[in-house]
């Protein structure tokens, strides 16, 4: 546990265990204080040996499965992608032959998304936390890129909603605002930016922060009406989001005693993030990469402490981190509201690393507020876009998700109406049941700040609990909304259990929604025919890859040790 002491003398505590109790000693330098103590930090995950020569043969066949993946993935999405209604690629000779065989495309794309997740799933051999030997964050990044370029050039996959963020943002870039009318009556039906959005939007106010979409005014501004070009903008702003995480990830992980390869492959390298925050061009790139950046920029002049120490002296520049971590923090909210969660816990951060007292809590929590209020008012005046964004909050409960528990009970709950013979309120019944909802949410956030705060839980696990139940407890719960908690949970939670549970649901998550965003054009008949020609296809490719690399698919012949679970 490392830091700095107000002379900059680099420091650490070390906590020793023994017969008489746990006790911490100071470590300065690299010299232990007392003779004999442990010079590395227990929450340093050490440092793994580099693969050998027959495992990076195996991971290039990895990194060669996933990349042919997705380029199946981009060929299919040019005809089974959520396609502007003036789909340009209908004007390129050899590629508009995709948007003439549906079905086809939409079997390459599914080939395409199995072929990625198989990829993946294999990856993590080479990223488990107790392996001998793991892939290095180098060959990592370089197996993303190889991933994420073919993704970068093609029409959005998964969910329209990039069109609404290009409609909302000309609505802003004409003087008009986006918290009081939607792309219809803003710019009108004609319009080639309302033409994209899909019709439950077309009426309903932006929900996204004033910071987002003043940037996306910008856009409008360089591209007008050019729905391509807009989205190729959106795309590379999602890929900027995604070059936070990325920054961010491995060096929270390499404090919370993670290993950076485990964290980069489930936070950065999950299948939910190449489909909907690099393919989809979704929003939330931007908020959760702001959002980790503001927490490593806040703590990385914070000591690490344990319960029971006293304070060491301030660090240079540590206000000035804390104070500009927060900032950054709330600029997130500001595209994300999702985002001010993490102040709670970062200012809980902050308290442990005061006295840990009550006080402590009280004047982290006022700092937390005064920079969140003085960038809330910040942005919403400089962009003119004032406050309206509060009101537009609820606007994603208008959907009601197949795949959230709160809407599900709700539909049951209306079924059950209508039969009983008391009518169909299925309506007031997810109304209602979404407001529970936020409120279990709240009280999870809570108990979750008030047990970090007595050194139960780390911060940032707390972070990542609240988050995920807030997503998943909210009726319109997309796929891609979890991973607000599965990145910050990939920077610190290290056991298998939770491994374990993120993969599972991250594969399931990731191959659930098809590649169009919605139903194919009411030809519901087309999907299993793709899936059964794609998985055929997926088969293949898995005995292809068992053949050019065994070692990938046996047990122990990994560099596991003997005894890891």
């Amino acid at each position: 546990m490392t830091g700095l002491t107000s002379s900059g003398t680099r420091y650490a505590l070390v906590v020793v265990s023994g017969k008489s109790g746990t006790r911490q000693q100071d470590v300065r330098d690299g010299h232990a204080a007392v003779p004999g103590a442990a010079v590395r930090s227990p929450v340093h995950p050490g440092d793994p040996e580099p693969l050998d020569a027959g495992e990076v043969r195996a991971l290039n066949v990895v990194r060669t499965l996933g990349t042919v993946g997705s380029l199946l993935l981009a060929f299919g999405a040019l005809g089974a992608g959520a396609a502007p209604v003036l789909n340009p690629v209908l004007g390129i000779p050899v590629l508009r032959l995709f948007a003439r065989i549906p079905t086809v495309s939409l079997a390459v794309a599914f080939a395409g998304m199995g072929l990625m997740v198989l990829a993946w799933l294999l990856l993590g051999r080479f990223a488990r936390p107790r392996r001998a030997r793991l892939a290095s964050d180098g060959q990592l990044l370089r197996t993303l890129a190889a991933w994420v370029i073919p993704l970068a050039l093609i029409p959005p996959l998964f969910s329209r909603d990039v069109y609404s963020y290009l409609a909302q943002s000309e609505i802003v870039h004409r003087g008009m605002d986006p918290y009081a009318m939607g792309p219809a009556e803003a710019l009108g039906v004609a319009d080639p930016l309302t033409a994209g959005v899909s019709n439950l939007w077309r009426e309903t106010p932006a929900p996204y922060g004033p910071l987002f979409l003043q940037v996306g005014s910008w856009i409008s501004a360089v591209v007008g009406t050019n729905v391509a070009a807009g989205v190729l903008w959106q795309r590379a702003l999602a890929l900027a989001g995604l070059g936070l995480i990325l920054w961010a990830l491995p060096r929270l992980a390499r404090r919370f005693g993670v290993q950076p390869a485990t964290a980069l492959w489930l936070g950065a390298l999950n299948p939910l993030v190449l489909f909907h925050l690099v393919a989809g061009a979704h929003n939330e790139a931007l908020g959760i990469g702001l959002m980790l950046a503001g927490l490593e920029i806040g703590i990385r002049r914070l000591p690490i402490r344990v319960a029971g120490d006293s304070p060491p002296p301030l660090a240079p520049g540590e206000l000035r981190h804390l104070v500009l971590g927060a900032v950054v923090i709330s600029l997130a909210a500001m595209v994300k509201i999702h985002a001010v969660v993490a102040l709670g816990f970062f200012g809980v951060m902050i308290a442990r690393r005061w006295h840990g007292r009550i006080t402590d809590l009280l004047r982290a929590a006022a700092l937390m507020l005064t920079v969140f209020a003085v960038v809330t008012v910040a942005v919403g005046f400089s962009t003119g876009l004032g406050f309206g964004w509060v009101g537009a909050l609820g606007t994603p409960s208008v959907v009601w998700s197949w795949i959230s528990p709160i809407a599900e009970l709700g539909q049951i709950g209306g079924v059950l109406g209508v039969a009983l013979g008391l009518g169909n309120h299925t309506a007031a019944v997810i109304a209602i049941l979404g407001m529970l909802g936020y409120l279990v949410a709240a009280a999870i956030t809570v108990k979750f700040l008030w047990d970090s705060f007595r050194w139960r839980y780390r911060p940032i696990i707390g972070l990542g609990v609240s988050l995920g139940a807030f997503m998943m407890l909210h009726v319109a719960m997309q796929p891609w909304w979890l991973l607000w908690a599965v990145i910050p949970l990939a920077a610190a939670a290290g056991t298998s259990r939770f491994r374990v549970a993120a993969t599972a649901l991250s594969v399931v998550l990731a191959l659930v929604i098809p590649p169009t965003g919605s139903t194919f054009d009411g030809r519901s008949y087309i999907l299993p025919q793709a899936y059964v020609a794609g998985g055929l296809i997926i088969l293949g490719a898995a005995l292809a890859t068992w053949r050019a690399a065994p070692l990938l698919f046996r047990r122990r012949a990994d560099g596991t040790p003997a005894d890891a679970s």
